[in-house]
């Protein structure tokens, strides 16, 4: 069950994570126990943040060593808000390339591009991973920032 804190109610948080096409941040930790940060897409699904990645990464590598994760979606622009918050990541096969579709629909608007192309190619294995968030943190810099208060719509920007 996950903890919510922070500016936003947990359904303005769902809904942000829902409309907003920012990327995740996610930082776990190496077999030698140091830092290693990695930006890749997400959807949020039924209270989990799902990603795609490539079968061989060294994230992937990574997680199955150490499944515990921090994280950050949060927006470039001013005013800033976003989220953050700790959790853990499952890996499981994507063999259909079903999240990864779906993320380059979300992201991208199709899968006629180059990278999709690329991305969906045969020979790529693909994996899901799906992170269960414990805690999550909502912070909206708006009202400080002058930009008058955005808690009615936390996805703006």
């Amino acid at each position: 069950m996950t903890d919510f804190r922070g500016t936003w109610s947990e359904s303005e948080v769902e809904r942000f994570l829902r409309e907003a096409t920012i990327p995740i941040r996610i930082a776990t930790h190496r077999p030698d126990g140091s830092l290693w940060p990695v930006t890749l897409w997400y959807r949020y699904r039924d209270g989990v943040l799902e990603c795609a990645t490539g079968a061989n990464s060294n994230l992937v590598r990574f997680l199955r060593h150490d499944p515990e994760i921090g994280f950050d979606i949060s927006t470039n622009d001013v005013p800033y808000r976003g989220i953050r918050g700790t959790g853990t990541a499952e890996i499981a096969a994507d063999s259909d390339k079903a999240v990864l579709r779906d993320l380059l629909e979300r992201y991208l608007g199709g899968t006629d591009s180059p990278l999709a192309r690329w991305l969906l190619a045969d020979d790529r294995e693909e994996v899901r991973i799906e992170i269960e968030p414990r805690e999550i943190y909502s912070w909206d810099y708006a009202s400080r920032m002058g930009e008058g208060s955005s808690e009615d719509d936390p996805s703006s920007t």
